[in-house]
């Protein structure tokens, strides 16, 4: 038995706030039970306090678990911040094959996004606009291209609880996030998906789960991208991610902000900053 000395629930990703919770912080270790919000705020005040960290996800929802960084609010964008990885992480499949379906395996959004990434990563190398830090890496991009087939692999598993689905999937996560730790950052996996989803939650409001608004973002920046959207689209449902968070006239609005968004934030190249009105009036919305 452990003696809980303190705890808190964690309500917003501001690092400010974040702060505001450490006053009367006292403890010699940190577990963090949940996932995504409640793990990235773990391991901020784990590498502010100087403390280990051990996580105990209730749901595969984000790939938080595992990341070398917290996701963080800052003027209505989204930035990582280096913080640590959990020094210890305890799984339970039976656990999380209970978790409610629609977050169950929702980290997949976080592997399917590679699809829509890896694109824009390829596409800044040919427009000549990636950094140094972020040039293209042909095997890396090949290494991503099989994470993303074992991640559609497992949905249909991974989906309804299945433990060995479950296992792949968070095989997927690790390989995806071990990926990126060693590289730096996450271009292979995060692109103009994830712009359109940041800046869909300044239009629809916060508190919507991060798959909600990355998966409709996949799906209409590789039709744009002009990918098949058809195995994307059959493995979030197989997950139960809903792909009806967005309405129609936010998804229009949020195309034509993007572009200017895009810059403003100053987020790395993608298609999302040569987006144009034949873009968004090509595309029939209600095949999302």
């Amino acid at each position: 038995n452990l003696p809980i000395v303190w705890r808190t629930n964690v309500k917003m990703a501001v690092a400010d706030y974040w702060d505001s919770l450490m006053e009367n912080f006292k403890g010699e270790v940190i577990y963090a039970v949940g996932s995504g919000l409640a793990v990235d705020a773990a391991k901020y005040i784990a590498m502010k306090q100087g403390l280990e960290i051990v996580c105990l996800p209730t749901a595969l929802s984000v790939d938080a678990i595992t990341a070398w960084s917290s996701a963080i609010r800052v003027d209505g964008c989204v930035e990582y911040i280096p913080t640590k990885i959990v020094d210890e992480l305890l799984i339970d499949f039976e656990v999380i094959a209970q978790a409610p379906s629609f977050i169950r395996a929702a980290a997949i959004c976080d592997l399917l996004s590679i699809a829509t990434g890896r694109w824009d990563w390829k596409f800044a190398a040919e427009k000549g606009k990636n950094t140094p830090k972020t040039k293209f890496i042909p095997y890396i991009d090949h290494m991503a291209a099989s994470i993303l087939e074992g991640a559609i692999d497992c949905a249909e598993a991974a989906g309804r609880g299945d433990q060995e689905g479950l296992k792949q999937l968070l095989d997927c996560i690790i390989l995806e996030t071990q990926m990126l730790n060693q590289i730096g950052h996450a271009r292979p996996e995060e692109g103009s998906e994830h712009y359109f989803a940041y800046l869909a939650e300044n239009l629809v409001g916060s508190g919507k789960p991060h798959a909600n608004l990355v998966c409709p973002g996949i799906l209409i920046i590789a039709t744009i991208q002009g990918q098949d959207i058809v195995p994307l689209k059959r493995a979030m449902r197989y997950c139960n991610i809903p792909l009806n968070a967005i309405l129609n006239d936010f998804i229009e609005e949020i195309l034509k902000q993007l572009p200017k968004y895009c810059t403003e934030h100053e987020l790395l190249y993608g298609i999302a900053h040569e987006l144009k009105k034949d873009d968004w009036e090509k595309l029939s919305f209600k095949k999302f």
